[in-house]
């Protein structure tokens, strides 16, 4: 929110600002521009390298967000790159960003397809420059639904300019769904991203939101998209679109959700602490896949399995039998220091 608290402190001529608060946003604007600005680049750059071969790209978040929604790349803070490629091409995609000088910072490439691919994307850094690039082939991990599927974003998309580059980004129903299942997967803990929803509501006010609603609902999140417009209306004062207005008046659950996240970070305080992946649950509107997810989860080899019991390749199934063992003295050992 930085961005947007220095451009209106700007506007109103910094009223009452001490001169060592407008010195400090004046240092961090310089930088963050410098950084956006950076990002952009290296996103053409990769976005160039990718069409070249053949690659399909398509950028979210970052730097297309930032000018698709604010029409400029400075309203936005943002600190790695995600672009998400078909399936097939995601070992060709991981060649490339090798050739660029991108490594992944957990181990190997059969690694990583062991015990990172459940996640539906891997992240490559470059710690010279200081940038993250996330690649995915889908918007979620394998074990819960997301508004959003990766055909959908194949079959339409727009373009946003960079420099003198467009570059393939997400418009109009794929953003909407986009956004309300990122933001509900990650408990919506950042104003931020309920900004971006809505600054997506109240510009997009020709949107088809019952056909929004319905393709969520189809995944079995229809609750992301309802949950994120509710946020927008108690936070930001952007109304419901009345096409899901009586959706959100219908659902008890949603509403109570919602008050509480607001209140929640009305009053700055954290959100509870949650297992990795089982913040996920948040995407699910029925309890059938809040336990299928949960189950698929204690049966999936992760990177913590590995970091627990190091076994040569060879021998890696045994993490299938291991696995759930583990999680069960987790479980024991959670519940025994809570009842010290």
């Amino acid at each position: 929110m930085r961005p947007q608290l220095v451009t209106a402190l700007g506007r109103l001529s910094w009223p009452g600002a001490a001169a060592e608060l407008r010195a400090e946003c004046d240092v961090f604007q310089r930088y963050h521009l410098a950084r956006m600005l950076f990002l952009s680049d290296e996103l053409r750059r990769v976005d160039r390298l990718f069409s070249a071969h053949g690659i399909r790209l398509v950028a979210f978040k970052g730097a297309v967000l930032a000018a698709h929604l604010y029409g400029d790349l400075s309203q936005r803070e943002y600190g790695d790159l995600d672009v998400i490629v078909p399936r097939h091409q995601v070992e060709e995609a991981e060649r490339l960003l090798g050739s660029l000088g991108y490594s992944g910072p957990q181990r190997d490439a059969e690694f990583r397809h062991t015990f990172l691919a459940f996640q539906q994307q891997y992240a490559f850094i470059r710690d010279d420059i200081g940038v993250s690039i996330d690649l995915h082939w889908h918007f979620n991990g394998v074990h819960s639904p997301f508004p959003l599927q990766p055909a959908d974003v194949w079959n339409e998309n727009a373009e946003v300019k960079l420099g003198d580059r467009l570059i393939a980004t997400l418009s109009g129903a794929n953003l909407a769904l986009l956004l309300a299942g990122h933001g509900t997967k990650e408990v919506w803990k950042k104003l931020g991203w309920i900004r971006d929803f809505a600054m997506l509501v109240d510009r997009h006010a020709d949107l088809d939101w019952s056909a929004v609603f319905g393709r969520a609902k189809a995944q079995r999140c229809g609750d992301a998209v309802l949950l994120g417009c509710l946020l927008a209306e108690i936070l930001l004062g952007v109304p419901v679109p009345v096409a899901l207005a009586e959706n959100i008046s219908s659902n008890r659950p949603v509403r109570e959700r919602a008050v509480a996240m607001a209140d929640a970070l009305r009053r700055t305080v954290p959100p509870p602490q949650v297992r990795p992946y089982l913040e996920d649950l948040g995407l699910c509107d029925r309890r059938i896949d809040r336990i299928w997810s949960v189950v698929l989860q204690s049966l999936t080899r992760t990177a913590g399995d590995y970091a627990a019991l190091p076994l040569r390749p060879p021998f890696w199934w045994i993490y299938y039998l291991t696995r759930p063992l583990r999680l069960v003295f987790k479980a024991i050992a959670l519940f025994q220091r809570q009842e010290a």
